[in-house]
């Protein structure tokens, strides 16, 4: 199902980029997958904060960077019933907490994290916003995915805070993990080894789907973007690894027809 009116506790539910240009990253991503974009609220009071839309729902955000300095990039948001309490409970299993449970106005409260394996990911109860109200079709967020070197205290990590199960299955040579919250499917993991750069650090990657990897992945060149990884083919399709003009990373993916 494609549009949602929320999500239950434990589920990936929100992305959003930083950038230090917002006219910018609004120019590239509208042309990139169409979306159009609206300011949230007060820019005294958001910094300008923007949602993305499609087809006038919410598909993703846009808010300027923390602080001088930081590197931009696309974070990930799982929805929570109480953000306090699990901080507090990422904290207790070695997660290092970046920042405490905050009110984001009347939208939700927040908290951010870094994961003991170094993969940094928030954490969302909402109110007022729920979260992307379209996902899984062309255009719109598909998949959320951690890149670790220690999947093992990734797991017991994820399992104790979000109540995760990792199933692991070979997987073109390495391994990979399909996160499940009861029976339905949250995410994926995926083992950095020794063909990944050491520079790499671990990391949460959002994944965005489209109709052809190979003519997204053109027009990010032209919008003035990278593809860091070009189109290639996977057993769920044919994807990138995109950098946009700013040097946030993120994925796309043309899924396989069955």
């Amino acid at each position: 199902m494609s549009e949602r009116n929320g999500y239950p506790a434990g589920t990936p539910s929100w992305v959003d980029v930083t950038s230090p240009d917002l006219d910018e990253s609004t120019r590239f991503y509208g042309g990139l997958f169409g979306w159009s974009a609206e300011v949230a609220g007060d820019p005294a009071l958001t910094g300008g904060y923007t949602m993305f839309t499609l087809r006038g729902r919410k598909v993703a955000g846009l808010g300027p960077l923390p602080e001088e300095g930081a590197a931009p990039s696309w974070s990930t948001d799982v929805t929570v019933d109480d953000a306090d309490r699990t901080i507090a409970l990422a904290r207790e299993h070695g997660a290092v907490v970046v920042s405490e449970a905050t009110d984001v106005l009347d939208a939700g409260r927040t908290a951010t994290f870094v994961d003991p394996t170094g993969a940094r990911l928030s954490v969302w109860q909402p109110r007022r916003h729920l979260g992307a109200e379209l996902v899984n079709e062309p255009n719109t967020l598909c998949w959320n995915e951690l890149a670790t070197r220690d999947i093992n205290t990734a797991k017991d990590f994820y399992r104790a805070v979000f109540g995760w199960f990792g199933d692991t299955n070979a997987f073109e040579g390495t391994t990979y993990t399909e996160w499940k919250l009861g029976e339905h499917s949250v995410g994926g993991m995926i083992q950095i080894d020794e063909d990944w750069p050491d520079e790499i650090p671990s990391h949460w990657m959002v994944y965005f789907q489209v109709d052809d990897c190979d003519a997204a992945a053109e027009r990010v060149e032209e919008l003035g973007g990278k593809a860091s990884v070009p189109p290639t083919d996977i057993p769920p399709g044919r994807f990138a690894v995109i950098t946009d003009p700013h040097e946030a990373v993120f994925s796309i993916i043309a899924p396989r027809e069955d």
